[in-house]
């Protein structure tokens, strides 16, 4: 099983939702099914077939949790390094523009870049991890090729 990279923050975040999905979200799914049932034929009953679907989703996230939370190793606050790595802030600017940009390079089950948190694993955090301040670095993404110079480690 390949592991992945979470900080002790995101590890609590996905442990609480997995902690709400078995408890509150089993119940009501329960309690859902139970009132389908009760409303007679299944066979064609929409609400019974809606809260089918919703379990099935929600015990397919709830696996999906726990082997992610099994196989995570915690990224503690990184003591600051020369390098780019998982865990780091890192301050970079796209070369031709005055735009600084901060960003988390965090493990992908974490990474949201409107909280300015990146995957290790996306074009920008995989250019990034390994390089060192004063670096010029080319990223591959899917849009086209850029450079960023990174500028600060924090």
């Amino acid at each position: 099983m390949a592991i992945s990279f979470l900080t002790r923050e995101g590890f609590e975040k996905l442990q609480e939702e997995l902690d709400i999905l078995r408890t509150q979200r089993r119940q009501e799914i329960a309690e859902r099914l139970h009132e389908a049932m009760e409303g007679g034929e299944l066979i064609e009953n929409a609400e019974y077939e809606a809260a089918k679907n919703e379990q099935a989703f929600v015990e397919g996230r709830i696996k999906e949790l726990e082997i992610l939370l099994a196989t995570a190793r915690i990224v503690e606050d990184v003591p600051l390094a020369d390098t780019v790595q998982v865990g780091a802030r890192v301050v970079i600017r796209e070369v031709g523009t005055k735009i600084d940009e901060t960003y988390s390079i965090v493990g992908a089950a974490e990474a949201d870049p409107s909280e300015g948190k990146i995957s290790n694993e996306s074009p920008l955090g995989k250019a990034l991890i390994g390089k060192k301040v004063g670096d010029k670095v080319q990223v591959d993404a899917p849009a086209g090729s850029f450079v960023v110079s990174i500028l600060k480690l924090e």
